[in-house]
């Protein structure tokens, strides 16, 4: 993994949006939220992301053989989870070990959010 700095999206830039039923986000609000759905919206990533959220954290090791794609790529979809904010990582070792960002999906529900209207 490289060693560079990685631009992880701020999750107080994505607290401060209303609900979108509330209102249309403006361009920087849409802007900061954007990389979390992006990241999400890959189909591999969404499994990977449901596999690290069903426990409390979970080894890359773990990861790679439940999917038909090579180390790198895997790797390279769980730097685009970390990137937007979803996951945190650790190395152990010569493992990775990543853990979903609770904050983070509690920000995107509440982004989400859309008041229940009785008929």
């Amino acid at each position: 993994m490289s060693k560079q700095a990685l631009s992880v999206v701020d999750l107080d830039a994505v607290a401060c949006c209303p609900p979108i039923s509330t209102g249309p986000l403006d361009g920087n609000q849409a802007a900061a939220v954007a990389p979390m759905f992006k990241a999400l919206g890959d189909p591999v990533r969404l499994r990977l992301m449901s596999m690290i959220a069903s426990v409390p954290e979970m080894c890359v090791c773990d990861l790679t053989p439940a999917f038909d794609l090579s180390g790198p790529t895997i790797s390279h979809h769980l730097k685009v989870l970390r990137e937007a904010g979803l996951v945190d990582s650790e190395r152990r070792g010569t493992w990775v070990w990543y853990r979903v960002r609770p904050d983070a999906f509690r920000r995107l529900g509440a982004l989400l959010q859309i008041p229940a209207h009785d008929s």
